[in-house]
This record gives C-alpha cells, sequence and structure tokens, in this order.
C-alpha cells in the first residue's frame, strides 16, 4: 500500500527543530533548566509524588527539583505579570467592577508520555505558592463523546480524534471559565469503563489557575473565507506545554503501560478492557502493537505532533522517562 509523502516522513525532532536559525524558542539541557529554580522552595514528599504519579512514570522527587520547581517559578512570573497587565488594563479603561478571570495553563502530548503525572504535580505545587492559590484540573476526556455516540457516527476506533470530541461544549466550559462565573459544570470520565459517565460532573468554580491537560488541547481549525470568529481551545490559554518525546520511545512506553494494566485495572469485571486480561501475553502484545499503530500513532502524527510548535514551553523526555531538554518560547 502506498503512503503519503507526510505518512513517510520522519517525525521532526526536538533537536533538528533547535538546529533552526531562525528557531522562536531557547533551548536548555535538564541541568541548565534547574539552576532557574533558584530559591523556590520544594513543598511535596516523596510519598506525594508517588502517589501523584502515572503507572509507569518514575518521576520522583529529584525530577521535581530538577524540572519541576524551575517550572513552578516561571508559571508564578507569568501569573503575576497577567495579573499586572489586568490592573493596569482596568486603569486604562477606567472599569473598577471586573474580576480577574482565571490564569489557564494547557498541557498536551501523546498518549502514555506523561501528561497527567505533569498536570497533577503542577496542580500541587502551584496550589502551595505562598498566596495559595486556588487551582484546579480539568482533562478533556470528559469532553468526548459518549461510546454510544461514536458507535452510531462509526467513530469508536477513531476515539481521542479531533472529530471525537463535543468541541462545542469545550469552548462552552472554556468561555464561562474565562468569563469569570461560578460553579462551571465540566463532564466526568471513567478510565475503567472507557466512557463518559452520564449526568456526572465536577463544579470548577472561579479558580485563581486552571490547569487543562488533553492529547489535542493546542489543535488548530479550519478558518473559514468570510471572516466570521472561529474560537480555538488554545484561545483560552494563557500559557501551553507541550510533553514531547521521541515516537520510538512513546511507542514503548504505551505498549509497556498496557500490558501493565492487563495485570491490575484490567482485571476489574467492570473495566471495558476486562477481556484483555484473560487472553495470553502474546495475544495481549499483540493487540496492544495494533492499537498504538492504528489509532494512537496515526492520531500523534497527524494531530497531535503538528501543535507542537504552537505551546510556550516544550519539555522532552528521554528513554528513562525524564526530562532532558526544555525548549522556552522567547518573548
Amino acid at each position: 500500500m502506498m503512503t503519503s509523502s507526510r505518512e513517510a516522513e520522519a517525525p521532526e525532532t526536538l533537536d533538528h527543530f533547535q538546529a533552526n536559525a531562525y528557531s522562536p524558542y531557547n533551548f536548555f539541557t535538564s541541568d541548565e533548566w534547574a539552576r532557574f529554580r533558584a530559591d523556590t522552595p520544594l513543598t511535596l514528599t516523596a510519598d506525594e509524588v508517588q502517589r501523584l504519579r502515572s503507572i509507569g512514570d518514575p518521576i520522583d522527587l529529584t525530577e521535581v527539583r530538577r524540572i519541576y520547581l524551575s517550572l513552578s517559578r516561571l508559571l508564578s512570573s507569568h501569573v503575576e505579570s497577567s495579573q499586572l497587565l489586568f490592573e493596569q488594563r482596568n486603569r486604562f479603561l477606567s472599569m473598577s467592577e471586573v474580576t480577574k478571570t482565571p490564569f489557564v495553563i494547557g498541557i498536551a502530548g501523546s498518549v502514555a508520555v506523561g501528561k497527567s503525572t505533569t498536570a497533577r504535580i503542577l496542580k500541587e505545587l502551584l496550589a502551595r505558592w505562598p498566596s495559595s492559590p486556588k487551582v484546579d484540573l480539568v482533562t478533556t476526556d470528559g469532553f468526548l463523546y459518549p461510546n454510544a455516540t461514536l458507535i452510531r457516527e462509526n467513530l469508536l476506533n477513531r476515539k481521542g480524534f479531533p472529530e471525537s470530541y463535543d468541541i462545542g461544549a469545550l469552548l462552552r466550559f472554556l468561555s464561562a471559565i474565562k468569563a469569570g462565573q461560578p460553579n462551571v459544570k465540566a463532564p466526568s470520565y471513567s478510565h475503567l469503563t472507557y466512557d463518559v459517565l452520564p449526568n456526572e460532573y465536577r463544579i470548577v468554580d472561579r479558580p485563581d489557575i486552571l490547569i487543562f491537560e488533553g492529547i489535542n488541547v493546542l489543535q488548530s481549525r479550519n478558518l473559514p473565507a468570510d471572516g466570521k470568529i472561529v474560537p480555538m481551545v488554545s484561545d483560552f490559554f494563557d500559557f501551553s506545554i507541550y510533553i514531547d518525546a521521541d515516537e520510538s520511545q512513546i511507542h514503548r512506553w504505551y505498549v509497556e503501560r498496557f500490558m501493565r494494566l492487563r495485570e491490575t485495572a484490567f482485571r476489574d469485571p467492570s473495566s471495558y478492557f476486562n477481556r484483555y486480561a484473560s487472553i495470553s501475553e502474546s495475544e495481549a502484545l499483540a493487540r496492544a502493537e495494533d492499537l498504538w499503530a492504528n489509532i494512537n500513532l496515526k492520531n500523534l502524527r497527524e494531530n497531535i505532533l503538528p501543535t507542537r510548535p504552537r505551546a510556550d514551553l516544550i519539555l522532552q523526555k528521554g528513554e528513562n522517562h525524564l526530562i532532558e531538554k526544555v525548549a522556552l518560547r522567547k518573548l
């Protein structure tokens, strides 16, 4: 079967990105990045980090010190600058009754690359700043169409692709958040049943910071020829992060995670993937490889990786799942 030139072309690595003389990013090794921590205090314990990390993710306190304390300090400066700009604009417009809206951080990247761990670690670190901000975390999983809808539309095998999300609901949620509305509902999702939970929501009530995590949150959209306003999810972000790794590494992590889940969560009789717990190891491995090649790899190449250059910060992981390089967009 013939492939398109795009499919046959190897994805550009962050190293190639760095070699571009016109790159909009500054690049740092993890050791260089760690120095930006300055006097930012470590407010997490080893037990807390272990509780926050996803299965197969080896992040520990050393990694928090190396990467996440500097990131916390950077985000603190962005939040403070945003608040200052808000106050200056209010004075310019002679507005005194307007409440500052949440600072929204978007986190994107492939499946199995560690987005959830990054989001949870950041949430805890940011909430422990001296100012004690209120920090909420929402994932895009709840905005997927229910499985029944995906089956009816023949989209179940494209779950996680842009067309499998209720973009209208996503945009309405973020619009309400940025408008400073109280008690905004975010739909809930169960990874056990692999489906949206009907009539179950979590309430997001005017946080100081909202972390919004999902594989496609930096996705762009086709623009209309007539100039109508077509909002994108990333339009609501004040800062965005892309978790990056070599394609072969993500492949390995995905398969390893699948095989671990087969020994743990998949054994729950109510798990959507329970059937994979009873098949042979070779059959399970073949299924994991098939899911990677025909769904997740395609989504990575077609929809996720192309959004990487839109991020404000890129965290590149090495083979050991730990950050090796950081790219920060120039101002």
